[in-house]
C-alpha cells in the first residue's frame, strides 16, 4: 500500500481537542486488536485510564498514527525507561481488521524500530494477544505456554527476526464471590500464615509512612517476576513516584484497593497487592501486582492477601463482574494461587524480543 504515513501524535495534556480525539481514535484502535484477540470485551480500556499511563514522566511514551480517508486505522508506541542504561525498550503496532494485509503494520513497526536503533538501544520488546488456532505450536525457550505458530502476527514478528521468549497467560475471576466461602477461604489462609505478620489494607493513596517500603515492593516487581530472556530492566521507585504513579493512575476516578503484610519482627512490609476499580461498574476490576519479596516467602501471604482485598472489593465496591490478571506462564505458583480463587485462563499474549 502507498499513500500513507506514520504520523507522530501528541499525548494530550487535557481531555479536549483534537490531542485527545486523535488519542481516543488510537485507544480504539487497541481495542478492537485486543477483544479479537481475547475474544471478550473485558479488556478494553477507556481511554481516561491510559491517559495516566501515558503521562508518566518515568517511563516516556510515543504515539503514532497511521490515517486513511482521515480516519486512524493503526497505532504505534515506543516506550522506554527515563533513567535506563541497559538499553531495552518496547515497541507496538496495531491495525484495524479490515486495513490488513497492506503493509501498514510493517511500516509502523519499521517506524519505531528505527526509532530505537536511533537512541542506541539494545533490544526491544512486544507483548501481542495471540488468538488460540489450529496446526504447530511456537514454544518459548521457557518451556511454558505456546501460541499458534501459523497465527498472523506469529508470523509477521517471526518474519522481522522476533524471538518468542515468554507466554503470558491472561485470566479473569468472575464475580461475584460466595460470602460464606470466601470468609471461610480467609480464615483458613489467616492460619495457615500465622501471627508473624500484620495485614494492612486501605483504599486510595499509600499512607505516608508506607511509601518507602512500597517503593521497595515496586522496585522489586520489576526485578523478581519471572521474565525469560527479555532483560527487561530495574525500575526503581522512589516514595514520591508511588503518590505520583497513584494521583495519575486513579485521575479518571478509579479507586486503588491496597493490601499488604507488615512483618511483625521489623515493622517493614513484606508483601502487597492492589485492585485497581474502574469508576463504572459494568467494567471489570483489573487485579494489579502482587508481590511477596522472597525473603518472606512460605508463609502464603500471597493468598492471603489476595482474599484481603477480595474481602474488602465484595464490602466497599459490590456489583462488578469480574477481576482480569496477567502472569507468566511459567509462574506456577502465583496461578496456582490465582486458579484457587477461581482465575480461569481467558487467553495468551506472547512476550517477543528482538536484538536490535
Amino acid at each position: 500500500m502507498s499513500g500513507f504515513d506514520v504520523e507522530e501524535l501528541p499525548v494530550p495534556e487535557e481531555r479536549a481537542g483534537a490531542a485527545w480525539a486523535d488519542f481516543v481514535a488510537t485507544v480504539e484502535v487497541r481495542n478492537v486488536c485486543e477483544e479479537l484477540g481475547y475474544g471478550t470485551p473485558d479488556v478494553r480500556v477507556t481511554p481516561e485510564r491510559l491517559l495516566g499511563w501515558f503521562q508518566d514522566p518515568h517511563s516516556p511514551h510515543r504515539l503514532f498514527g497511521v490515517r486513511v480517508d482521515g480516519l486512524i486505522v493503526a497505532r504505534g508506541l515506543y516506550e522506554h525507561l527515563a533513567d535506563d542504561d541497559t538499553g531495552a525498550c518496547w515497541v507496538d503496532a496495531r491495525v484495524l481488521p479490515a486495513y490488513r494485509g497492506r503493509g501498514i503494520g510493517s511500516a509502523v513497526m519499521r517506524h519505531v524500530e528505527s526509532l530505537a536503533r536511533a537512541e542506541d538501544r539494545t533490544h526491544a520488546i512486544v507483548y501481542i494477544v495471540s488468538a488460540d488456532g489450529p496446526g504447530p505450536r511456537l514454544e518459548p525457550p521457557t518451556g511454558s505456554g505456546s501460541l499458534p505458530a501459523d497465527n498472523p502476527e506469529v508470523r509477521f514478528l517471526l518474519g522481522r527476526g522476533y524471538r518468542l521468549e515468554q507466554v503470558v497467560r491472561g485470566s479473569r475471576l468472575a464475580l461475584p464471590l460466595d460470602p460464606g466461602e470466601l470468609d471461610r477461604r480467609l480464615a483458613e489462609a489467616r492460619v495457615r500464615t500465622g501471627e508473624a505478620y500484620r495485614i494492612r489494607t486501605w483504599a486510595g493513596a499509600t499512607p505516608e509512612p508506607f511509601r518507602d517500603d512500597m517503593a521497595v515492593l515496586m522496585t522489586r516487581m520489576s526485578t523478581d517476576a519471572p521474565q525469560g530472556a527479555l532483560e527487561e530492566p530495574e525500575d526503581v521507585w522512589t516514595a514520591d513516584r508511588v503518590a505520583e504513579h497513584e494521583e495519575r493512575s486513579t485521575a479518571d476516578g478509579t479507586v486503588l484497593l491496597t493490601a499488604v503484610a507488615e512483618s511483625l519482627a521489623d515493622g517493614r512490609l513484606a508483601g502487597f497487592t492492589q485492585l485497581a476499580v474502574p469508576p463504572t461498574a459494568s467494567a471489570p476490576v483489573d487485579q494489579r501486582d502482587t508481590l511477596v519479596l522472597r525473603e518472606h516467602r512460605g508463609h502464603a501471604l500471597g493468598m492471603l492477601l489476595k482474599l484481603e482485598n477480595l474481602a474488602r472489593l465484595a464490602r466497599t465496591h459490590p456489583g462488578y463482574p469480574s477481576i482480569t490478571t496477567w502472569n507468566a506462564d511459567e509462574n506456577r505458583h502465583m496461578l496456582a494461587v490465582n486458579e484457587e480463587l477461581g482465575f480461569t485462563p481467558m487467553g495468551y499474549e506472547g512476550a517477543w524480543r528482538l536484538d536490535l
